[in-house]
């Protein structure tokens, strides 16, 4: 397949409702937040995760859609599919890059052509790097950042009660457990990210089918994600920046500036989507850029 031709930028608004949309292990799995102003914080390693788990659930079985970062597969084992692959000894690397100088090349290529999501996000490759290979950081073509709440938000502590008691000399002296959880009543985040044509043709061939199979990863990635301790959270709106070249025909930072999301008048409380308005300036959008909304 071949990579794509044009930059793009992007803006993911989504929401939370009576939930804890990413954890804090530093803070007893709280909802993070940004302790200054009080904002609510999503990780792009917990979206990301959202993403490959979306990948994987509907291309299961589909060869060049496998995902590299999963649960119960060490990194190496994949790693040395590429080795296998290419016939290389991973004890004598040194060996096989001197019969072939492109051994690097070849095993980032192979990565690349199997794994979705070193593809798309790039990967650290550890067995690579000792192998003292130049391909065990690949760097992807889209990046995320860190989502914020529109608003401040207020982590709710929820004590619950459990009748199941864990110990039989428990149950002798009580008939209920205590436990806590934490739910933020209602957010709207906002993220922001970025896809490089040029790192796309240059380093991991990501494609328009990956492109598109990206774009309804974001919009579907809380559908098969859905848990108790998440609430009810959804994917509202995508907007999309497309420029018409590989290198960009404006900066980022005046694109993302163009969407604003506010309170709708007389809400001081949010608890819905629809007490937001999101509207994108498309008539300042810089030549040769064209917007795409979806929701």
């Amino acid at each position: 397949m071949e990579a794509i031709k044009n930059r793009y930028e992007f803006v993911v608004l989504f929401d939370v409702e009576n939930g804890n949309p990413n954890g804090d292990p530093d803070a007893g799995n709280m909802p993070r937040t940004d302790v200054e102003s009080g904002f609510g914080l999503v990780t792009d390693v917990c979206l990301k995760r959202k993403i490959r788990n979306y990948v994987e659930t509907v291309k299961e079985g589909t060869p060049g859609y496998r995902i590299y970062i999963k649960d119960n597969v060490p990194l190496n084992a994949s790693d040395k599919e590429a080795y296998e692959y290419l016939g290389v000894n991973g004890d004598k690397v040194d060996e096989a890059k001197k019969k072939d100088p492109d051994l690097d090349v070849k095993v980032r290529n192979f990565m690349c052509e199997n794994f979705y999501d070193v593809r798309t996000f790039g990967a650290v490759m550890v067995t690579f790097t000792k192998g003292k290979l130049n391909c065990g950081q690949v760097r992807g073509p889209v990046q995320l950042g860190f989502a914020r709440s529109v608003d401040p938000v207020v982590p709710q502590e929820v004590t619950i009660t459990r009748i199941a008691i864990t110990t039989e000399a428990d149950a002798e002296r009580k008939n209920t457990e205590m436990g806590k959880k934490y739910v933020v009543p209602y957010a709207l985040y906002r993220v922001e990210g970025y896809v490089s044509a040029n790192l796309a043709r240059k380093t991991t061939g990501f494609s328009e089918e990956d492109l598109s199979l990206l774009w309804d990863a974001i919009m579907n990635m809380f559908e098969f994600d859905h848990s108790a301790a998440r609430g009810k959270m959804a994917t509202r709106e995508l907007i999309i920046f497309k420029h018409d070249s590989e290198f960009g025909n404006a900066p980022a930072h005046k694109l993302f500036d163009l969407v604003k999301v506010e309170k709708k008048a007389g809400i001081e409380t949010p608890r819905a989507y629809a007490d937001y308005t999101v509207a994108v300036d498309t008539a300042a959008l810089p030549a040769g850029v064209s917007c795409e909304i979806r929701s």
